[in-house]
């Protein structure tokens, strides 16, 4: 068995590849869609069988579909399969970024809309907050909490030091 390197990082190549994906559908994904106003033949709604050669196919005058969010939403298909693959985690910062139905890339005004909502009774308790994310694909939510601290564990909640009205600390007792 060959020695273990120091500052080596298993699996290199795979979080390298996760990492390219992910920057490429995000190059991709903020791309904006071409205008009707580009000049290239094939623009939208600029298409005329005039210009077509004499072995053109029947063109359908459904609107154009954006090729940059096409391939943008293929590229985190990919990651999702290579890490699911591998068994590596995706970074949560990441994962809320991409639509887990659709695997479109989530930003903000293009792709999605999001909203803070606050179903407590009259949006009394300000932990109760949570923003919504919904996808311009697919419409699904996807709700994160916001600024809630985050619960200890059960083990680590009973024997919390609590402190008096007047600073003073005192101890839980037993």
């Amino acid at each position: 068995m060959a020695k273990k390197q120091s500052g080596s990082v298993p699996n290199r190549a795979i979080y390298s590849r996760l990492s390219y994906l992910y920057q490429a559908a995000a190059y991709l994904g903020s791309q904006a869609p071409p205008s009707a106003d580009s000049g290239h033949p094939r623009a939208l709604g600029s298409w005329d069988e005039s210009q077509a050669g004499p072995g053109a196919q029947d063109q359908t005058r459904e609107p154009h579909k954006d090729i940059h969010a096409t391939a943008s939403r293929r590229l985190l298909s990919d990651l999702r399969a290579v890490s699911l693959k591998t068994q590596i985690r995706i970074d949560p910062s990441i994962k809320r970024t991409i639509c887990k139905y659709c695997d479109t890339l989530l930003v903000e005004g293009t792709s999605c809309t999001s909203s803070v909502e606050n179903r407590s009774r009259g949006g009394k308790k300000p932990w109760a907050d949570v923003l919504v994310m919904k996808c311009g694909t697919c419409g699904r939510e996807k709700r994160f909490p916001i600024s809630a601290a985050r619960q200890k564990r059960r083990p680590f909640r009973e024997g919390e030091v609590k402190g008096d009205v007047d600073g003073v600390v005192t101890l839980p007792e037993r």
